[in-house]
Formats: C-alpha cells, sequence, structure tokens
C-alpha cells in the first residue's frame, strides 16, 4: 500500500471511531444527556484520537526508519570487494543498486527474466525506460537490488498491517472506556494543547535551526576572511581563485552592499509610506462603508502579485521610462539628448518596491487608525474641530506609535527584498549618493554567490552565510522594535 492510501485508511477508521464513540456514549446515557460528563461529540473526538495519532506516529517513524535499516541490510550484502574499497565506493555502489532497483520496476517479465539472467545488457534495457546509467553495471547489481526491492516491499506490507491494527486497536481501546462519568472533553482539551505546543515549538525549533545553519557556515567564512575587513570593508570584490592567482581571495567589504540595501529601501519607503498612509486615512476617515469595500481589497490586491512580476515590470516599464524622460529633460534644457537616470538605478527599484509596499503600510495603517476610540474623534469635533484638524491633532497623534510600528515592518520587508532589486537596481557594489546611477544589495550578492554547482569550502560561497546572517540580524532588530512598539500601543488602547 501506498503512503497515501495507508493515510486514507487511519483516517477512514478515525471517521468510523468517532461515530462508534460517540454512539457508545449516546448509548451510555439512555437518552439523559445531562447524565454525561462529556457531550457525545468529545466522547467521539477523544476515539478518533486514539484511532489516528498512535497509527500516525508509528507510520512517521517506520517511514523515517525504514530506509536506514534497508540501505544497511543492502550495503552489508554486497560483495566484499566492494566494501574492502572504503565508504565512498560502498556509497557510490549503493546508490547505482537503487537506481538499478527503481528501473526494474519498469521491466515486465520477459525483460527482467532477459537481465536478471544475465544474457542481455542492463545499462541498455534501463535506458529504454528512461533509467539512465553511468557505467555498463556490474553481476551482483541485480541480485542486490532484487534484494532491495523484496526488502522495500515487505516492510511497506508489515508496516501497512501493523499501522491498521493499531488504529483499530486504539479505537476499540478507547471505546471500552466509554462512559457517562468518562471525562473525555479534558482529555481532549489536553491533546489540543499539546498540539498547539508541538506547532510552537516546531515555528521555535525552525527559528533555530535557520540561525544555527547561517551562524555554522559564517564562522567557517570568518576563519577565512578576518571580520574587520568584512564589516567595515569599502570594496565588494569577491574573485574566485583560479590558476596562475596566487589564490587571490578577493575583498569582501560588506559597507557598499550594506549602503545599497538601506539606500533602495529608504526610496522605497519614502515613495510608500505617504501614498499608503493618505490612503488609510481616506479609507477609515472619509471613504463611505461602499467606497471602502471595494477600494480597501483592490489596494491589497498589490501585495499578493509576486515580486518577479513587479521585477518585470521594472525592467521592461519603469526602468526605460525614466530613461527616456530623463534624456527629454535634459535635451530641453541643455540641448543635449543624452539620459542622466538609468534604466537600473536606485530611484527605479526604489521607485517599483514602494509600489509593492504600499498596501502593506495602508493596510497595517487603516487598521490601526480605525482602532482609535471614538470618544476622542466624537470629544474633537464637539469641540469644534474640523475632520481635517481632527485627524491631524487627535487621531494620528493617538495612533502613531502602532503607525510606527507598521512602517519599521514594511521596512524589513523592503531590506529583505530580492527579485525587484536583482532585475531594477543592477549589481554594481559600490558606495555613492546618486539615485540615478546603478547599486546593488545584500540579497543580491547572496543570489550571485551561490550561483551554480558550488561546494562550500572557498570563502567566494561561504560569504553568502555571512551577509544572510548579517541581513537577518538587521530585520531581527527592526521586526522586534517594531513588535515592542506596537505592543506598547495595544496595552494603552485595549
Amino acid at each position: 500500500m501506498s503512503t497515501s492510501l495507508i493515510l486514507l485508511t487511519i483516517l477512514i477508521v478515525g471517521l468510523a471511531a468517532y461515530f462508534a464513540g460517540r454512539g457508545r456514549a449516546m448509548a451510555s446515557s439512555k437518552g439523559k444527556l445531562s447524565v454525561l460528563h462529556s457531550l457525545p461529540g468529545y466522547h467521539g473526538v477523544y476515539v478518533a484520537i486514539w484511532a489516528v495519532l498512535p497509527a500516525a506516529f508509528v507510520l512517521a517513524v517506520w517511514l523515517l526508519a525504514s530506509p536506514f535499516f534497508v540501505e544497511n541490510s543492502v550495503r552489508s550484502a554486497l560483495p566484499e570487494s566492494v566494501q574492502r574499497q572504503g565508504g565512498a565506493t560502498t556509497e557510490l555502489m549503493l546508490g547505482q543498486v537503487m537506481q538499478v532497483a527503481n528501473g526494474l520496476k519498469l521491466l515486465n517479465a520477459d525483460e527482467l527474466a532477459v537481465v536478471t539472467s544475465g544474457s542481455g545488457n542492463l545499462r541498455d534495457a534501463l535506458a529504454a525506460k528512461g533509467v539512465p546509467m553511468a557505467n555498463a553495471g556490474e553481476p551482483y547489481m541485480v541480485e542486490a537490488a532484487q534484494h532491495y526491492n523484496s526488502l522495500k516491499d515487505g516492510s511497506r506490507w508489515v508496516m501497512s498491517a501493523v499501522v491498521l491494527i493499531i488504529a483499530i486497536a486504539g479505537a476499540v481501546f478507547a471505546i471500552r472506556g466509554i462512559s457517562a462519568p468518562f471525562r473525555a472533553r479534558n482529555r481532549v482539551e489536553r491533546v489540543m494543547l499539546g498540539a498547539l505546543l508541538v506547532a510552537s515549538s516546531i515555528a521555535i525549533l525552525t527559528t533555530v535551526g535557520i540561525v544555527g545553519s547561517m551562524l555554522s557556515e559564517a564562522i567557517r567564512f570568518f576563519q577565512s576572511v578576518s571580520p574587520s575587513a568584512f564589516f567595515f570593508g569599502t570594496v565588494w570584490d569577491p574573485r574566485f581563485s583560479a590558476a596562475g592567482s596566487g589564490g587571490t581571495e578577493g575583498q569582501f567589504g560588506l559597507l557598499p552592499l550594506l549602503a545599497g540595501t538601506l539606500y533602495i529601501a529608504f526610496v522605497a519607503m519614502l515613495f510608500a509610506v505617504p501614498v499608503g498612509l493618505f490612503a488609510a486615512i481616506y479609507m477609515a476617515e472619509y471613504a463611505r462603508p461602499v467606497v471602502r469595500g471595494i477600494a480597501k481589497p483592490l489596494l491589497e490586491i498589490l501585495a499578493g502579485i509576486p515580486t518577479i512580476v513587479y521585477g518585470f515590470f521594472a525592467l521592461v516599464t519603469v526602468g526605460p521610462f525614466l530613461r527616456d524622460i530623463s534624456a527629454q529633460l535634459n535635451g530641453l534644457v541643455t540641448g543635449n539628448y543624452v539620459n542622466f537616470i538609468q534604466a537600473q538605478s536606485v530611484l527605479t527599484a526604489g521607485l517599483v518596491m514602494g509600489i509593492m509596499l504600499i498596501p502593506f503600510v495602508s493596510s497595517l495603517s487603516d487598521d490601526i487608525i480605525t482602532q482609535v476610540p471614538r470618544s476622542l474623534r466624537d470629544g474633537s469635533l464637539g469641540l469644534g474641530a474640523t475632520r481635517s484638524e481632527t485627524i491631524k491633532r487627535v487621531i494620528l497623534p493617538a495612533a502613531l506609535p502602532g503607525i510606527v510600528g507598521a512602517l519599521l515592518l514594511t521596512a524589513s520587508r523592503a531590506v529583505g527584498e530580492t527579485m525587484i532589486v536583482v532585475l531594477a537596481a543592477g549589481v554594481a557594489a559600490r558606495m555613492q549618493l546618486n539615485p540615478f546611477e546603478a547599486m546593488t544589495t545584500v540579497t543580491v550578492k547572496i543570489v550571485n554567490q551561490l550561483t551554480g554547482d558550488l561546494e562550500f569550502n572557498s570563502p567566494q560561497t561561504l560569504v553568502a552565510f555571512a551577509l544572510g546572517i548579517t541581513l537577518f540580524a538587521i530585520t531581527l532588530c527592526l521586526n522586534i522594535y517594531a513588535l515592542y512598539i506596537v505592543r506598547k500601543y495595544r496595552e494603552q488602547y485595549e
């Protein structure tokens, strides 16, 4: 049985167990639900949990452990001549055996008999089925592959039987404990609390794992490159070592990348904040409910557009438009029709990224403005202030902490953007203040350093992890500060 079919069977058993447990609870109440400690539905869920969770746990453990034991058994069955060649050769041969095993499943009975007898060419037979082999293969590989398939199939059938038996046994065990005074609700809520705890732990452990993986590789990088040269260097030139280069590793200055990242994010926020904030004020204070119900979803559609689409928009439309309009303006003023804005520039990337950030600013700010107590508005209007004066002197000051937190969250989103910058800002790592020229960011260089078939054994590739952990630290600080401000605001008005 396939894994999906086993899961479906477990769910069917769990559904049947739910109705059986519910029926048992109703039967034990003899028509008086008031004598039950918990509602019949809780009894049904309790029985379903016993039918599904233990079986699913055994299935997961089996799927994780079975490949290890099967491969270990096949590895030990390889000829002594192969095992004596060392671990790397043994693993290579084991990989070929597993490839042959997958190909044997595609052969019909006649083709399999020819290959098994040794009268046919194994490589040609598998190639005809779309399974390529690097070499002609060894005679022992067919026997080892058949052994691998038999162990794998046997393990799957045993797993299916064991999982099904555990599901049925769990349901029977739970049903036998159902009675009127049984505290099924308490048991179910305890299980749900455990599930919530596991989900929270997964989120936390995932973050710890990401940080740990980046940090371990970044430490390897700093063993080759001085941290001071990385964090305070002003030149980014990570040359790959080549023949005759004398092992030159290049220069890994972070400051040009950090300057480009912050500059482009600043330009994007300079465009997104006024537009998004004014849109939020209009929708929260001026727009009629019908207009708000149409405008707000349309504005938030921008948040669902993939960033690569924004990159194409910048590359095809915005960049050429700014380049051509700058040439026309320069020609009208000086008579020299030479563009002073490059198609790939800080302005292009910042403008398009700002368009992408507008829904984040407007949606968050709108929610914060609408949470300002109505009594503040009514008090201001009752004292004779106009609506615009109320917004400027009462609502915005009251909502300012929350708006600042929203803007910081938006800024962290801008700092981590990649695709728009790749297509709209170029790859030039330099420090300059002209927004009409190209610059690049940390994320772009991470992509560049990890592009291609590379091994993580040189500073040129390990630097990507140092860049990643630096960017992670920047965005983490922004998020923590933003959450601190938002939490302080919520405590003030809730």
